[in-house]
């Protein structure tokens, strides 16, 4: 997952990838990485990472909270994998046993050559938890929603920061 080669998805294990534009030129880029630093993606009001003072450093644990059918989930994983570069900017963690959830995930801010900004999520995962694999069903469906929501998210943060 940490390059442009095809993903190896292990088997039972779902693979999801989503990628939204949110701009063009070297402003939109700075300030799509202030928002990466600053959780934004993960601020969608029934998401949210419980230590946002954690830096995007390979080996920092994101606690990240989740609410669904009406309750809180706390899940926590390690990024194994950070990227910066000056046309890329991203990490990737791993869940860890204290998630619902089994796999990794990719955020990724890619300048191309023609200057637009991309969101690129792409996830590998399968339920860990009794609850998650009964509801399979369910949980694609937040996973789905968090994808939807978070580049939204991403995108309004990134254009609240640019001056008009």
């Amino acid at each position: 997952m940490g390059d442009d080669a095809p993903t190896q998805v292990p088997r039972s294990f779902a693979h999801d990838r989503s990628r939204s534009v949110l701009g063009s030129g070297p402003r939109v880029f700075a300030e799509a990485k202030a928002a990466f630093a600053k959780w934004a993606q993960f601020d969608l009001g029934w998401v949210r990472v419980a230590n946002p003072e954690a830096r995007i450093e390979v080996g920092e644990i994101v606690a990240v909270e989740v609410r669904s059918l009406g309750l809180w989930t706390l899940n926590l994983s390690r990024i194994v994998a950070t990227l910066d570069k000056p046309n890329q900017f991203g990490f990737i963690y791993a869940t860890t046993e204290m998630h619902v959830e089994d796999g990794e995930e990719r955020f990724l801010l890619r300048v191309e050559a023609t200057g637009e900004v991309f969101y690129e999520l792409e996830a590998v995962s399968r339920p860990r938890s009794l609850l998650a694999r009964i509801g399979y069903p369910v949980t694609r469906h937040f996973q789905h929603r968090f994808a939807r929501d978070s580049h939204r998210r991403t995108l309004e943060s990134v254009a609240s920061l640019i001056p008009n």
